[in-house]
């Protein structure tokens, strides 16, 4: 997959690494939980894809683009998971897909706190070329800037309240060794 944008934001948890389990926080993030860590989401669920894999559904407005994500495990750690999801978006150019790839990364600081890096890398779809052609865009230069300026602010919207609730949840031990 070639990125056409990627967006990563960091942010603190003062809670031990070895507390959290970051792939457990994504696939049991009840839809309240999801809704509570950014204003542009909608819903958020779990269930699981053909092959038995875990899949995270998630519904988000991110400025004029509606984007109804299933997101299938690929990289599943207690520090590390990365999921992806065939994504359909519907915006001003009709309904679409994206490929995005959301990566979420554990790193410890001290005995007491670490980092959680959030990083999303978007990548354009035949599908989403022939939208882009339809409506006689031609120049990708300015959807590519529209397009990360969106994901760049909704990243660092969630990611601060992401390590809240990993936090809340690492302090009170769910995931403990």
């Amino acid at each position: 997959m070639e990125a056409f944008i990627e967006s990563t934001a960091t942010t603190i948890i003062n809670a031990p690494s070895e507390n959290i389990d970051v792939t457990e926080w994504l696939f049991t993030l009840k839809d309240e939980e999801y809704q509570a860590c950014s204003k542009a989401h909608i819903a958020g669920g779990s269930s699981m894809d053909s092959n038995g894999k875990r899949m995270s559904i998630n519904v988000e407005q991110v400025a004029d683009n509606l984007l109804i994500q299933h997101y299938i495990e690929e990289v599943s750690q207690r520090n590390h998971c990365r999921v992806n999801s065939d994504s359909d978006s519907i915006s001003a150019l009709g309904k679409t897909k994206l490929k995005i790839t959301w990566e979420l990364k554990i790193k410890p600081i001290t005995t007491d706190s670490c980092e959680l890096t959030n990083h999303v890398i978007v990548a354009l779809t035949d599908d989403f070329f022939e939208a882009l052609k339809k409506a006689n865009i031609t120049d990708l230069e300015p959807v590519r800037n529209e397009i990360h300026l969106n994901l760049k602010a909704h990243n660092e919207e969630e990611t601060p309240l992401f390590a809240k609730d990993i936090e809340m949840k690492a302090l009170s031990g769910i995931w403990k060794k």
